[in-house]
């Protein structure tokens, strides 16, 4: 955990995005590690004073974050290129996800690439990722010592609290969190065709989506920027949580219905499994019976249920936010005595 004198003396930095106005997972994070460090280690915040859009933009990003420099900067995710211009020895990066380069390709692709990840890489003296599957993706598009990559999961925030609720098995409400392309919405919409349920989707609904409910008949509801107390009722009022991407750097709905304890249908691949444990129903994303035959299961079968839920209140132990606060804290010691030694 590193030496008193060490806790007293070392400054942290968050640097962190300037966030859209519908998206604050990321700084929601790092807001609870450093409520958790309050009283132990001395990490402050500093904001980007411009959203990441356009080349002058991020240039003034990169200089207001070299102003803000401390013995420890921890650029907190999707604004790699903050790394560039700070002092290497003293930089951790989180790389919360690769999915970006899934979906582009050819020159814009090599340029993200270049600028997210290979050179922010090569300026920092360690980073963490949340799960052992991003690790996995990052070392296959960047040349970095693996060991100085730190698995560090994502906490949840502490709004989401056991909520007990008696399963509608008639007419189960399915939470669907998510309507990016990797949420795999349209493979979810074909799967519950002919099922008796409700859809609750969390984000904004394409004309394609629109379409395809409209097509399956499916009956549901949509919900745009809500509020952490809306998202938590949502979850509450669920009675299956549907996280059945196609790819995900971790996969934080897995682990909020966990913890208010409903059940879950997510994926077989990517980093869903590892996240859920044995507290999920795992299906195939990309094969449309298998979804379906996973929500059948968990709506006809109470004894299979219940025990997702039971395993789901053993894995949800896992992301403690004391826990991983302080993983992160040892990342920020071992840096820096690595430096106090050079």
């Amino acid at each position: 955990m590193g030496t008193p004198d060490v806790l007293d003396t070392m400054k942290v930095v968050h640097i962190q995005r300037r966030p859209p106005a519908d998206k604050f997972s990321i700084e929601g994070y790092f807001s609870r590690v450093r409520i958790c460090l309050k009283g132990t280690a001395d990490v402050s915040v500093f904001e980007l004073p411009h959203f990441s859009k356009g080349i002058w933009g991020r240039m003034a990003n990169m200089l207001a974050a070299a102003r803000n420099q401390r013995d420890i900067n921890h650029v907190t995710g999707d604004i790699h290129y903050a790394a560039l211009l700070l002092r290497r020895n003293h930089t951790i990066m989180t790389v919360h996800d690769c999915e970006i380069l899934s979906r582009l390709k050819g020159w814009k692709r090599a340029v993200v690439k270049w600028l997210w990840y290979t050179l922010p890489a090569k300026r920092v003296a360690a980073m963490t990722v949340n799960s052992d599957e991003t690790k996995r993706q990052l070392l296959k598009i960047i040349d970095y010592p693996a060991e100085r990559i730190y698995v560090i999961p994502v906490s949840v925030s502490p709004l989401f609290k056991p909520t007990p609720q008696t399963f509608n098995s008639n007419c189960p409400r399915i939470l669907q969190v998510g309507t990016k392309a990797n949420k795999n919405v349209l493979r979810l919409i074909e799967a519950l065709h002919g099922l008796v349920c409700q859809l609750d989707i969390v984000g904004p609904i394409s004309d394609e989506q629109h379409l395809a409910l409209k097509e399956h008949k499916i009956q549901f509801q949509n919900y745009r920027q809500l509020s952490d107390e809306e998202i938590v009722k949502r979850y509450q009022q669920a009675d299956i949580v549907s996280f059945v991407s196609t790819h995900e750097g971790f996969g934080m709905p897995i682990v909020e219905a966990q913890l208010v304890e409903r059940v879950c249908v997510t994926s077989n691949c990517s980093s869903m499994p590892e996240v859920a444990g044995q507290g999920a129903c795992v299906v195939d994303p990309y094969d449309v019976t298998s979804i379906r035959e996973g929500f059948l299961k968990v709506t006809a079968d109470s004894e299979y249920r219940e025990s997702l839920i039971q395993h789901g209140r053993e894995n949800r132990l896992r992301f403690d936010a004391d826990r991983i606060a302080h993983s992160f804290l040892s990342v920020y010691q071992t840096v820096y005595n690595r430096v106090c030694q050079t």
